[in-house]
């Protein structure tokens, strides 16, 4: 249901020293707009209502993709959700992220909303952050202080809530080069097939031994079924320098299914997701094993 939008007093800073200067003014208040696809829609269909609205698309420095040969892709805060699920390097180096780029929302979505405000939303189902958090990223946040660096999974705190302190901004993420033989997946569940949000996400990023047998480091991270993007970390011990077989997949998906802890809501019960936690690490396994079920 469309709301009247209460009135607010709208900002558009050049840089980012006067992005921090309102933000500091305001004491909080500001909502940042990046791309607005959170953001509108929260105004005009559940209430929000701020009294200060910060667009910072016009702030020049935080729209790239930058890598170098076996170091550390680096991402601007702007990168939109389309660039980074069409650039080529983030498709060969980082392919698990250009996939779970690529299922958020539709093309025209993808072209507004930006990672930076896909992770400032905190949303427990956020389609990039599973992906993100299995590759070891870390976030830059930046402010009139100075920077500072966050391991992306230490930065989500609640639904909605982040580590950003007052007059802070998420400026870049940093994701470190994989070690070779790493493989990723994402899978997203939904009720639909396009336009959905995740009732259920798995991201599993894995790195094989050379014979691509034996799992030597491993990530399972959940998505839409905790406060926060869930690392699975019971799952990936069990997964740790092993030989994948049926048995062992079938016991990290139970793990899996144990360390959820889902609400129920009118998309699904919490039973159900957990349901289809397991249903999902097997899956994810299986395909980066290249085995079948039986």
């Amino acid at each position: 249901m469309l709301r009247k939008m209460k009135r607010f007093e709208y900002f558009e800073p050049s840089t980012l020293e006067e992005a921090f200067s309102l933000l500091n003014k305001y004491n909080g208040k500001v909502k940042i707009l990046s791309g607005g696809t959170d953001l509108l829609v929260a105004m005009k269909e559940r209430g929000l209502a701020p009294s200060y609205v910060m667009n910072v698309k016009c702030i020049p420095g935080l729209d790239y993709i930058k890598y170098e040969e076996k170091k550390d892709l680096r991402i601007g805060a702007l990168t939109t959700i389309r660039t980074i699920e069409t650039s080529n390097v983030i498709r060969e180096k980082f392919s698990v992220l250009a996939q779970a780029a690529s299922m958020l929302g539709s093309i025209q979505v993808r072209n507004r909303a930006t990672i930076g405000g896909n992770l400032c939303n905190a949303a427990p189902s956020a389609e990039t952050a599973p992906s993100l958090i299995g590759l070891k990223a870390k976030v830059k946040i930046a402010s009139l202080e100075g920077e500072r660096i966050v391991p992306l999974e230490k930065f989500f705190v609640g639904p909605g809530i982040t580590v950003l302190k007052k007059g802070e901004i998420l400026a870049e993420i940093i994701v470190p080069f994989p070690l070779p033989h790493t493989k990723g997946i994402y899978i997203k569940y939904g009720r639909r097939k396009a336009m959905e949000i995740a009732m259920v996400s798995v991201a599993v990023i894995a790195t094989l031994s050379v014979e691509g047998e034996v799992w030597e480091d491993v990530n399972i991270i959940l998505g839409a079924v905790a406060p926060t993007p869930l690392r699975a970390r019971k799952a990936e011990e069990v997964l740790q320098s092993k030989r994948i077989s049926e048995p062992l997949i079938e016991k990290v998906g139970q793990l899996a299914y144990e360390e959820a802890c889902p609400i129920s809501d009118m998309r699904a019960s919490a039973d159900y997701r957990k349901e289809m936690v397991k249903v999902l690490v097997k899956k994810a396994i299986r395909e980066i094993s290249g085995l079948k079920k039986s």
